[in-house]
């Protein structure tokens, strides 16, 4: 019990107002709480996540919204140790690739549901650019889904857009098909380090109402990179002058995996 005796009267309003405030305050929502909280992990501890665990990762993964329930992917699960050295090199000598647990690389994949609807007696037409688009989005919403349930169950995880430096020799080690291509891989395991959330673009930036209005986002951006360029100051201990505009540039000056476009279309996608 709380004796508010002899206490100010504006001081006992107040403190009245904060054991409102505290009471009728909106628990918070963990799931939302979890994805604030993404991090890439690149240090990873000598232990390894159950096989059994890694099933149910990617059984929460195939829950995944897929357009038409096509369910346009799959996954290679990569175990031979030498497979693994070889594309992390391939990824630009990412070692988190061989030192994590569990390595995972999703491949949009189209042969799967084409040769299905033939086997019905479709007449099937191939190699459509929407057959890309659909199996790369499916492929992201279900590695999403692995993600999150890996972190709720306190593993890490970075993606690994670097294996398309190189699809061709990935798809050549995991034996990929005609009309199935690798779309990233992902790093899992138990965390040995702990990062920082790396902040996000202002909402006001990317939620837009009605119309795209972009008549502010200059000044926004400029404002997120003096946030940017204070977290990577805080981050390397002061030996990292950058921000967010700057770490853009490389996207944008160089022709940017140039290969993709013959690789895809050698694969069956995005020809017609």
């Amino acid at each position: 019990m709380v004796c508010l005796a002899g206490i100010e009267p504006i001081i006992v309003t107040c403190f009245v107002c904060y054991l409102k405030a505290m009471y009728q305050r909106e628990p918070m929502n963990p799931t939302i709480e979890l994805l604030k909280s993404h991090r890439s992990i690149r240090k990873f501890k000598d232990q390894k996540i159950p096989h059994e665990r890694l099933e149910e990762l990617v059984r929460a993964g195939q829950c995944a919204a897929t357009s038409n329930h096509v369910q346009a992917y799959s996954i290679i699960h990569v175990v031979n140790p030498e497979n693994r050295r070889k594309i992390s090199e391939l990824a630009g000598g990412q070692a988190h690739v061989v030192e994590a647990s569990d390595f995972l690389v999703f491949c949009a994949d189209m042969k799967r549901s084409t040769e299905a609807a033939e086997r019905a007696g479709a007449d099937v037409v191939r190699g459509m650019t929407e057959q890309l688009v659909v199996a790369s989005v499916d492929a992201a919403l279900m590695a999403q889904n692995v993600a999150v349930a890996a972190e709720s169950e306190g593993l890490g995880l970075c993606y690994v857009g670097g294996i398309r430096n190189d699809p061709a020799q990935v798809a050549e080690i995991l034996k990929l098909p005609e009309h199935v291509y690798p779309v990233f891989g992902m790093s899992l395991g138990y965390p040995d380090q702990d990062p920082e959330v790396k902040p996000r673009l202002p909402l006001e930036t990317i939620l837009k109402e009605d119309y795209y209005d972009d008549s502010k986002d200059e000044e926004q951006v400029a404002g997120f990179d003096d946030t940017m360029h204070q977290y990577y100051l805080d981050r390397t201990g002061g030996n990292k002058d950058s921000n967010w505009s700057k770490e853009l540039k490389p996207l944008f000056t160089t022709k940017l995996r140039p290969h993709m476009k013959e690789f895809l279309n050698k694969r069956g996608f995005g020809v017609k």
